[in-house]
């Protein structure tokens, strides 16, 4: 206590002086807070003077771009007068010469012979007033073109009458097949409900898909008089006119967008003309997408917003464009206002930094020098005291308050360095290795992964429990053994590269086999690596082995799962596709020769139908059981899916070995199967292709084995066939009838027949039977035989139907309107009377053409009536509440029963052709025909016996009462002008 000194007035004045430095320095800041106010008040101004340039930029900008948009609308205007004045009235005194045209798919084209434009009309031949047009619109356009299209993109005329002509020719010749719609969104506007000014107007931004290009369009209604003609059009390419605004620069640019806010143009941010879509405002940045909204909001004629984009302020001035119903927005960067202002900013705050550096270097030596100099010294010898660093410097002391705390520290120093001087605060270094040994070791006999550690001569010395567990050895077993015996025997072919890669590169690292005590695989990833001393040399490795058993178990049933089939354990498509693509590369030598055999289970439905689908489970895996029992380990044999099945036959060279087999696979599959309480026999339609004679293509081969197949099917099942050119040539012509029945539903090809149904008591028409017709525009008439059963697999039978059901319905309505016997009959398919608006159309039908449903006779077979009976009768019902006529069609040759026959509510029975041709020859169909006309009697069914071609098959069918007939005996099918060709007499019905 006798050190120390009391504080004298000398230091209290030091920290007063220190205190008035520190208010000085806070007095500077406000000063230059004031300035940095003032700079922030002419800033504000800058901007609202740089608001009104942009704003009277943007002006003057656009009335430079509404003249040039001017320009081009009086041109067009002008343009619109000459052709009124030369094509309109439309001269209909005769020409001297033909127009040379051509008629496709019902357009008239003309082309100018020297290129200058085309011309088209919508309709299938020309009158006189049409050529003249055709004629003087070509003369005309072969003057105005060359001068219209250095203005303009594209130059045509659209009339009323569908009437075109344009230039260049471009748009017609490259389409033959749709009239062109020349802005037809902007079309209703020209009319005079809507322009009565009958002014110019401007189109919407389009697309040309002739010349993949946005044009803009100034339309111009045609007027004979005060009659609407049509329209002139001049397109100009939307990228020359936006060449006539500015072009932007890195720091000021714009954005147009439409009304609807579709961006048109925006060069700095999209380019909205590189797709056949406008772009919408969501493909920019949200601060745009604000301003756009926001003027599209208020819709003044000018409007201005602030927004920042890319890191960086812009000022925006948007004003409407009238003429095209556009918005500009002008926009520049907003620092390029506030430059001269920002330099000010840096030289003023230039000028404050160094005043505020000399202030604080100031600041900084007089506090340094009289406070911190003094507690850093003190500072440091408190760290370095407490770090057991005792031999530091007397501190300095003086009569402040520092100084007092110098001295007070040099007496607690020195009274504490006597009682710690003794102390060892060093901790031992050999207790640190022990810890970290110990820490070491029971890292690794805890591991999770096994470990083995060798001397340099790869003996092992330690193994870890994990490599004891895994194995099943015991710890003595490895311990003086080479390293790499603890590989499993399976793996040897590995040793060699391991040693290798030891003694070489000192590492080793992969997937391998383990030894264990029970012989188990134990997959593992081994990791062999050296253990160095400080002066690099080897003293040891370490070999660490991770289970990975569990990960190759996957593996190997991910790939059962991608290759075979999991119901049957046979290859599934996907291995099938690999191993045939094999095959085929072996075949393609030419020194390998295999075949395919491509089959299904034949009335496998029936039995997942009728027994389960349980049950048909079992019956495909009793299927690839047997398979798998007879044929051979190096077949590859597939389940592609369902009931169908791929074997692949290595060296099957012949069709004799190939038939052996297909033989075999029929007696294996012939035997029967137990399915629960159930026996059952299965058959297998087999289609057999050999490669690489039938074909060196992959996907032909396929192809070739399903064709032969489907000929097995229908051949009766239960049989094989091989692949031939014939079944080629087979799905080729069903292929090409495909597609040209697609054809002749468009172009009309069709064409009805219609065969008289004779009342054989008194010689009168009774009714027709509507028979369709092909007449191929090449290859001549088609039977219906040919294309019938195509149209019905396609669905195609439902659109042609319906041309039928109304062509014949019209041609019954015109002879009941001539007072002729109008009753009509017309086939349905089996598609038809599944379709479900069937019912509908029937009656829409009907309604439209005025005709009675009594006289329309609608003829089902029986087959079509057999599937699901109890909708069938539904069906049936609702078509009777039409009020129409049901026929069963073919009678006879079906399989329908009694039963069945007096549920359905049908009105007429035909006998088929096949019972009456041979009559009175066949004693046997002169006895099912008579039993037929009976059964019928007895179920009050009226009975029509088609085919009938002599006078003994009249009488027969008259002596059993069956009086309606139709055959060639009385007439042919007769086209509608033959119908009326006929002696009217003959037509009319009884008493009229």
């Amino acid at each position: 206590m006798g050190n120390r000194r009391p504080p004298s007035r000398f230091g209290a004045n030091s920290l007063s002086v220190k205190l008035s430095i520190l208010i000085s320095a806070v007095c500077v800041i406000a000063g230059v807070f004031a300035a940095a106010l003032m700079l922030k008040s002419e800033e504000k101004h800058l901007i609202e003077a740089e608001f009104v340039q942009l704003h009277d930029l943007s002006e003057q900008m656009l009335q430079q771009f509404v003249q040039y948009l001017e320009l081009k609308k009086n041109l067009a205007q002008q343009t619109n007068v000459v052709v009124t004045k030369k094509l309109l009235p439309v001269n209909n005194s005769p020409i001297a010469v033909d127009v040379p045209v051509n008629v496709l798919d019902g357009k008239v084209h003309s082309v100018a012979a020297n290129g200058m434009s085309a011309a088209y009309i919508l309709k299938d031949s020309l009158t006189d007033s049409d050529k003249a047009l055709f004629q003087n619109s070509e003369i005309l356009w072969n003057t105005l073109s060359p001068i219209l299209l250095q203005d303009f993109f594209n130059f045509y005329i659209y009339t009323t009458e569908n009437f075109v002509r344009i230039a260049p020719p471009n748009s017609v010749l490259l389409d033959s097949t749709q009239n062109r719609q020349a802005n037809i969104h902007a079309q209703p506007l020209l009319h005079e409900e809507l322009n009565p000014t009958r002014e110019a107007i401007w189109s919407d931004v389009h697309h040309d898909p002739v010349w993949n290009k946005w044009v803009v369009s100034i339309l111009v209604p045609l007027y004979e008089g005060d009659e609407y003609r049509g329209f002139t059009g001049s397109d100009l390419e939307l990228e020359t006119l936006l060449s006539h605004l500015p072009k932007p620069t890195a720091d000021q640019s714009y954005i147009i967008f439409d009304k609807q806010g579709r961006i048109v143009s925006a060069p700095n941010l999209i380019d909205a003309t590189d797709t056949p879509e406008l772009k919408t405002k969501e493909v920019l940045p949200k601060a745009i997408q604000r301003v756009i909204d926001t003027a599209l909001k208020v819709r003044l004629p000018s409007y201005q917003d602030e927004f920042i984009h890319d890191k960086a302020g812009h000022i925006a001035n948007v004003m409407h464009l009238g003429e095209l119903d556009w918005y500009v927005g002008m926009y520049k960067r907003r620092d390029t206002a506030l430059y001269a202002l920002e330099e000010l900013k840096v030289k003023f705050f230039g000028l404050f930094v160094l005043y505020a550096g000399f202030v604080a270097m100031l600041l900084h030596q007089v506090i340094y020098h009289l406070i911190l100099k003094r507690i850093n010294q003190l500072v440091k010898v408190l760290i370095s005291f407490g770090r057991g660093q005792w031999d530091h410097p007397k501190l300095t002391d003086s009569d402040d308050e520092i100084g007092l705390l110098n001295a007070s520290f040099n007496d607690m120093s020195d009274d504490i360095k006597k009682l710690v001087n003794g102390l060892n605060q060093r901790i031992s270094e050999k207790e640190i290795a022990e810890k970290a040994a110990n820490r070491l070791s029971k890292a690794v006999a805890f591991s999770g992964t096994g470990v083995v550690i060798t001397n340099e001569r790869f003996k092992i010395e330690y193994v870890n429990p994990k490599m004891v567990e895994m194995t099943g050895f015991s710890e003595s077993h490895f311990l003086d053994s080479p390293l790499l015996g603890i590989i499993s025997n399976e793996m040897a072919i590995l040793i060699d590269d391991i040693d290798f890669d030891l003694k070489s590169r000192n590492y080793w690292r992969g997937d391998t086999l383990l030894q264990s005590s029970d012989n188990e695989q134990i997959w593992v990833s081994l990791s062999i690596s050296p253990i160095r001393e400080n002066g690099g040399r080897i003293s040891s490795y370490v070999a660490s082995a991770q289970d990975i058993s569990f990960v190759k178990e996957s593996q190997r049933k991910m790939e059962e799962l991608a290759y075979f089939d999991t119901l049957t354990g046979l290859a599934n498509r996907t291995f099938f596709r690999m191993q045939l693509r094999k095959s085929m590369a072996l075949a393609s030598r030419g020194h390998y020769a295999f075949a395919l055999f491509y089959f299904d289970l034949d009335e496998f439905k029936r039995i997942n139908d009728t027994l389960g689908h349980d049950a048909g489970d079992r019956l495909l895996v009793e299927v690839a059981d047997r398979l798998k029992q007879r044929l051979r380990a190096e077949d590859t044999i597939a389940r592609l899916g369902g009931d169908e099945f791929a074997v692949l036959l290595s060296g099957i060279s012949t069709r004799d070995n190939a038939m052996d087999v297909a033989h075999t696979i029929q007696k294996t599959l012939g035997q029967p199967i137990l399915l629960g309480n159930n026996e059952v026999i299965v058959s297998a339609s087999i289609g057999i292709t050999l490669a690489p004679f039938d074909s060196q293509e992959e996907e032909q081969l396929l192809k070739h084995a399903d064709l032969a197949m489907y000929e097995a099917k229908a051949k009766g099942r239960n049989t094989f066939h091989f692949y031939s050119q014939e079944l080629n040539a087979a799905a080729n012509e069903r292929l090409h009838i495909e597609n040209e029945l697609r054809q002749a539903i468009k172009s009309q090809q069709f064409s009805l027949q219609y065969q008289p149904q004779i009342d054989s008591r008194t010689g009168k028409i009774v009714g027709y039977e509507a028979l369709i017709r092909w007449n191929h525009p090449t290859e001549g008439n088609i039977p219906p035989t040919k294309f019938i059963p195509i149209a019905e697999a396609t669905g195609l039978i439902v659109e042609i139907g319906t041309w039928v059901l109304k062509e014949a319905c019209r041609f019954s309505a015109v002879l009941k309107s001539k007072g002729y016997t109008a009753d009509i009959s017309i086939n349905l398919s089996a598609r038809q009377f599944k379709d479900s608006n069937l019912i509908d159309t029937i009656s829409y039908t009907l309604n439209e053409v005025g005709l009675p449903p009594s006289m329309l006779h609608l003829e089902l077979t029986e087959s079509m009536l057999m599937g699901d009976v109890e909708a069938a009768i539904e069906q049936l019902k609702e078509m009777k509440k039409l009020g129409v006529s049901l026929s069963i069609d073919d009678f006879g040759t079906g399989y329908s029963s009694l039963s069945y026959l007096k549920r359905f509510p049908v009105d007429v029975l035909k006998v088929d052709r096949s019972f009456v041709k041979d009559i009175p020859q066949d004693t046997n169909d002169m006895e099912i025909t008579a039993a037929i006309i009976a059964m019928a009697q007895k179920l009050s069914m009226k009975v029509v016996a088609e085919g009938v071609e002599t006078a003994e098959q009249v009488a027969f069918l008259q002596r059993n009462n069956c009086h309606i007939v139709q055959g060639y005996y009385y007439s042919a099918p007769l086209t509608e002008q033959g119908v009326f060709a006929q002696d009217p007499e003959i037509m009319k019905v009884a008493g009229n």
